[in-house]
């Protein structure tokens, strides 16, 4: 019985024992299962699918390895090479990421979603891969003796730094370990007598040591390994070791090429041979990248192809570079400069890749023509697996468009792209069905041409039965099969222990039949390692496989007891890896029970796993696996555990939200609690990063302030350590439009140009305008100014100009949400000039002093100009005077006239004129000379109708002397010396009348009135209102009557007054008298007011104030003593009041002829005669 083991050290079974989702073996069971070939398959699977694992436990991704390599930068100038300076190296790095590469299409389809997926592909994939290895070999424990088998080795084509160790590769295993030695060139390759070569302990590895010098060129040639025991002898590849390298470019002076304007030209590169090829780039001698487009592009064998050459050519010089590998150098060729002849050089840079602006320039038009490759047809040879590069650059006015087709079908879309500027077409992994007739069409408006490439693949030898290592018990029968298919069919050799099968000794038991060895009656003696070569002229395919003959009772390879957890209802199988010769029989038993399991949802595969189709919670139990052949048995156990699955039962939605809007994903997930759950986010199917506008909670995913960038794809993966669920939504991000692109000049005229452009993405609100705008060179370069507006449906208007501009033009794109970034500006267009259409506006006549007119007016732009040399002609003239026009000729925007009368009116007139002539007759406008003070206002009068206003009234003045501007009062309350706050009052120009409001009755007002210009106020008119009348002292002393502190005064009178009477009524009953006038202390004196009947006047004749009084801040007089009248004690007498209302009171002693003695007694009892009897 046949059994095959794999050349790897380890069991590829084991990990199939977790390779459908759901399915986690415990650490001891994943420590000791091992994985060999087919971990790297499934490694390698989860590559291709970049899905998540589907448990740390299961898997892990590979890790992202950065390797930067320090680059040595040389430059062949005219003494030789030179180091590069640092800002250089930086420039040079930079283009490893600006390189030009193919025009791609940005296709963004809409995105199906996707409810729910309960494993990655990755997990699939690794399925397939355990199903074919269920049937598959079985490897050799290592305590038990085995032929070499070789497990590392280098690269066919090994290729070496010379500045570094050689190292070439070679390891094996074996029992007992192999030793090793080594040919070079078919010869045998002795180490000891070479002092710098040694081998690696318990390796085959060889090190070459150069630190001690030597030159690494007299080591290449081809090397083998052979790893040998005593049970046989394994092989490695034959290694061709070569050293790299990067020789230096020659020295050359390079002529300056010349070339007519259109014609096509080719800068050949010829780098200097390098192993490997070098990396070509191009650029200027100033370390600037060469820009490349359809019309000037580099091709695959590194020259650089101008498919029509233009003006702006000559601009940069063009340098080749090389960059090599291994020796980590850069090396620039001399720069090519180029002298383009052309028929018009002044408009170079206003007709760059505009088809229509050649024949404006004088370029013929002409047809395309092949530049590379040449003539109309050729062949190309391709190996199966590697990539096809087929190339067609074109010449031609306009420059061609390359399109790529397949003769008698269709290009293979899931392979081939477009590179180049579609000059290129790669169509990658080549198979036999990629053969045959292709055509590239290159063509323009004037016509096409058409290039032919037959297309051959052939194939270096591929396996399609490799040899296997070979199991075999005493007397078992066995084969080893080597076949293998290439294009030509590659021929077969079998070796023994690296010797010719036929040079060998002979076997009975082994019979050779082309591709197969046969083994019947296997003894011990049949043990040794087998070679299979195969080979055409593209190469070769050597395979190793050993003849094993054992004995060996059963054994289990895995740990024994393991736990593995399940998801119900997913499909699992149990593994259970043994060993043993002849190869065991196994059988499984659930729970201990006596029936083998195989048949409905259980299948046991040739190697001895057991799969379970559909896990249900009744499958939950121990697992026993028994091992049985003639020699003995061993047995293990499996506990498996079955899990509810983890699901999603509230999916994220699809939503579409304008930027700066917040947005929440929703996801619900329902689990086995028994399992830990994690809750992660994917965006565009790459992990979701968790900044400062996003927050993760279990169930949802906000997004704040929603920007462009976080428009795509969200799912959301809800998994444990056994299983997981998928549920992704759509977030549409309505944002501004991207700038509009590759901007076209076309049907140029003297006035007129047409503009196209290609519409940017929308971002998902559609573009509703696009504005033009325009830039140009002379008067404001740098600044745009819109130019027109256009609806958001065209691409594509015709621009009216104006005369001697230099235009470009760029275009915003405007949508519901904003204006894009303007795009990349157009090639310049110059107009001719013409005479101005206009002149001038906004024009002013000004005084700035009062003797002189400043004349000033708005200066044209740049499209009203018209032509070079803009001047105005500045006229002007008094008005009404009929007096010749003066006249100046003025390059800025103001020209000041002087000597001129204070504020005199002019006509001025400003008249455009460049180079081409002058504007058309300008219209007169007024302006004024300076102005000056105004004089005093006329007529200032004074009126006081009444005692709570002043009325003001005033003329104009005589002499305003420019424009009025208004009148300024200032006035301020006095009395006596006595002076309150000043008051300001501003009137317009056409007010003459005021009226203020008195603060009081008593004081007097002083008014200074002046007129306004803007110059400053004038002279200044000055008036006083008139003196109030006596009734205001009368009416403040009523007024006083209300204060508080009079009520008192009054009443403290009031009471001395009663105490008097009292007295006088005590005296009186005594019999006194008391006159009056022989009481007095003082006599009077002839001065003194005396009436006929002997009474005197009390009265304030002069209206000073009474003693005691005080005025106020205002000028107001505050009254503080008593001012009432005692007309009521008078004896006979009547009180009077005088016109200024002070109290006149007439006190006299008459003697009458008819009164009686008794009448004194009355006169007694008045208070007046009272009082004076006190005094």
């Amino acid at each position: 019985m046949n059994r095959t083991t794999a050349p790897s050290g380890e069991r590829l079974i084991d990990l199939c024992a977790i390779w459908d989702a759901g399915v986690s073996l415990s650490s001891a069971a994943w420590n000791g299962a091992s994985c060999g070939v087919e971990r790297r398959r499934l490694n390698e699977a989860k590559k291709v699918s970049r899905r998540m694992p589907l448990s740390p436990r299961i898997s892990h991704p590979p890790r992202k390895q950065s390797l930067e390599s320090s680059y040595i930068f040389y430059t062949l100038s005219q003494g030789g090479w030179e180091m590069l300076s640092s800002v250089q190296e930086v420039q040079l790095k930079q283009l490893e990421v600006t390189r030009p590469r193919g025009l791609g299409n940005r296709e963004r389809g809409q995105v199906p979603r996707m409810a729910r997926q309960p494993a990655p592909p990755w997990v699939h994939a690794a399925f397939l891969l355990c199903l074919l290895s269920l049937g598959g070999a079985i490897e050799i424990p290592m305590d038990l003796t085995q032929p070499p088998t070789i497990t590392k080795q280098s690269v066919k084509d090994h290729i070496v730094d010379p500045r570094d160790n050689i190292l070439i590769e070679c390891e094996a295993k074996g029992n007992p370990a192999p030793s090793f030695h080594w040919t070079r060139n078919s010869r045998f390759f002795n180490i000891a007598k070479d002092p710098r070569v040694s081998m690696r302990r318990r390796s085959g590895t060889l090190v070459i040591d150069f630190r001690s010098g030597g030159r690494p060129e007299e080591y290449e040639g081809e090397y083998q390994c052979f790893a040998r025991n005593k049970f046989g002898t394994a092989l490695s590849n034959r290694i061709r070791l070569q050293v790299s390298k990067s020789p230096l470019w020659p020295k050359e002076n390079l002529d300056p090429v010349v070339v007519q304007e259109g014609a096509p030209l080719t800068l050949q590169c010829n780098p200097p041979p390098g192993l490997p090829s070098p990396v070509i780039f191009w650029m200027s001698s100033s370390m600037e990248p060469i820009a490349q487009d359809k019309r000037v592009s580099q091709g695959h064998n590194g020259d650089l192809y101008f498919s029509n050459v233009m003006l702006q050519d000559m601009q940069t010089d063009y340098s080749c570079n090389a960059r090599f590998h291994f020796t980590h150098t850069i090396q620039q060729k001399n720069p090519f400069t180029l002298k383009v002849l052309t028929n018009h050089p002044y408009n170079d840079s206003s007709l760059r890749n505009h088809p229509d602006m050649y024949s404006a320039r004088g370029v013929a038009e002409r047809t395309p023509s092949f530049m590379y490759p040449q003539g109309t047809a050729s062949s190309q040879m391709v190996l199966r697996g590697m990539d096809l590069l087929l190339e067609c650059i074109a010449s031609g006015v306009p420059t061609p468009d390359i399109a790529w087709y397949k003769k008698g079908g269709d290009l293979p879309s899931d392979k081939a792209k477009f590179e180049n500027f579609n000059k290129a077409l790669r169509i990658t992994n080549v198979s036999e069905e990629d053969s045959g007739e292709y055509f590239c069409l290159a063509s323009n408006k004037m016509g096409s041409i058409r290039h032919t490439i037959s297309v051959r693949v052939k194939a270096a030898p591929y396996w399609l039965d490799e040899p296997k290592n070979l199991i075999l018990a005493p007397g078992e029968d066995g084969r080893l099969v080597c076949r293998a298919n290439g294009n030509p069919k590659p021929t077969v050799q079998w070796m023994v222990n690296g010797e010719p099968l036929q040079s060998a000794p002979p076997n009975p038991n082994r019979e050779v039949a082309g591709d197969t060895i046969i083994f019947r009656d296997t003894q011990i003696s049949s043990r040794a390692v087998y070679q299979c070569n195969t080979s055409n002229e593209h190469g070769y395919l050597l395979a190793n496989a050993f003849v094993s003959v054992l004995d060996v009772p059963p054994r289990m390879l895995s740990p024994r007891n393991q736990l593995i957890r399940v998801i119900l209802y997913n499909r699992t199988r149990l593994d259970c890896p043994f060993f043993g010769s002849p190869i065991p029989t196994l059988r499984w038993f659930k729970n201990g029970q006596g029936s083998n399991l195989d048949g409905g949802n259980y299948h046991v595969y040739e190697n001895g796993s057991l799969e379970i189709k559909m896990i249900r919670k009744e499958d939950q139990g121990i697992y026993t696996c028994v091992a049985t052949n003639i020699l003995g048995k061993a047995e293990n156990q499996v506990r498996l555990e079955v899990k509810d699955p983890t699901r999603i039962y509230r999916m994220p939605e699809d939503q579409v939200a304008k930027r700066g809007t917040t947005v929440q994903l929703e996801c619900r997930v329902k689990h086995d609690p028994s399992l830990k759950l994690t809750v992660s986010w994917l965006k565009d199917d790459e992990p979701l990063y968790i900044g400062n506008r996003m927050k993760k909670e279990d169930d949802s995913l906000t997004i704040f302030g929603v920007a462009e960038r976080d428009q795509g794809s969200y799912t959301c993966v809800a998994s444990t350590e056994l299983d997981q669920d998928l549920a992704k939504a759509y977030l549409t991000v309505l944002g501004r439009p991207d700038r509009p692109r590759d901007l076209e000049l076309t049907d140029l005229a003297e006035r007129s140009v047409r503009l196209t452009w290609i519409p940017g993405d929308d971002n998902n609100s559609p573009i509703t305008d696009y504005v033009v705008q325009f830039e140009e060179d002379q008067f404001q370069p740098g600044v745009w100014h819109d130019h027109s507006k256009y609806p958001g449906s065209v691409n594509s208007a015709v621009l009216r100009l104006s005369p001697y501009v230099n235009y470009q033009f760029r275009v915003i794109a405007i949508n519901e949400v904003g204006s894009s970034h303007p795009s990349l500006p157009s090639e310049r267009y110059r107009t001719s000039g013409a005479p101005p259409e206009s002149n001038p506006g906004d024009v002013k006549g000004e005084g700035t002093r009062k003797n002189n007119m400043e004349i000033t007016w708005t200066p044209m732009n740049a499209t009203s100009a018209f032509g070079p040399n803009l001047r105005y002609i500045v006229k002007w003239r008094r008005r009404e005077t009929r007096e010749a026009w003066n006249n100046v000729t003025v390059w800025g925007s103001r020209y000041v006239v002087g000597q001129t009368p204070v504020y005199v009116p002019y006509e001025i007139r400003v008249q455009a004129e460049n180079d081409f002539g002058k504007g058309p007759e300008p219209e007169s406008v007024i302006g004024y000379s300076g102005e000056d003070l105004p004089s005093a206002p006329r007529r200032f009068r004074v009126r006081q109708p009444n005692l709570e206003t002043i009325n003001l009234e005033w003329d104009h003045p005589e002499h305003p002397n420019g424009i009025m501007l208004g009148y300024t009062l200032k006035y301020v309350a006095f009395n006596g010396t006595k002076v309150g706050k000043q008051i300001v009052e501003n009137f317009s120009s056409n007010q003459t009348k005021f009226t203020v409001q008195r603060t009081d009755p008593v004081s007097r007002y002083r008014f200074t009135l002046s007129a306004r210009t803007q110059v400053g106020s004038g002279e200044a008119v000055t008036e006083e209102s008139p003196a109030p009348p006596n009734e205001a002292y009368t009416n403040n002393q009523a007024d006083i009557a209300t204060q508080g502190w009079f009520i008192g005064l009054m009443c403290a009178i009031a009471l001395l007054v009663l105490i008097l009477l009292i007295v006088c009524f005590i005296k009186r009953s005594r019999g006194g008298k008391y006159p009056v006038r022989e009481k007095k202390d003082v006599p009077l004196g002839p001065e003194d007011p005396k009436e006929e009947d002997g009474s005197f006047d009390y009265s304030d004749e002069d209206n000073k104030p009474l003693q005691g009084s005080q005025t106020s801040l205002d000028g107001t007089i505050k009254q503080q003593e008593s001012d009432d009248s005692l007309v009521d004690y008078g004896e006979g007498g009547e009180g009077q009041f005088n016109e200024d209302g002070s109290f006149i009171g007439q006190y006299t002693v008459k003697k009458d002829k008819d009164e009686t003695e008794g009448n004194e007694s009355s006169e007694a009892t008045s208070p007046v005669n009272a009082i004076y009897s006190l005094a």
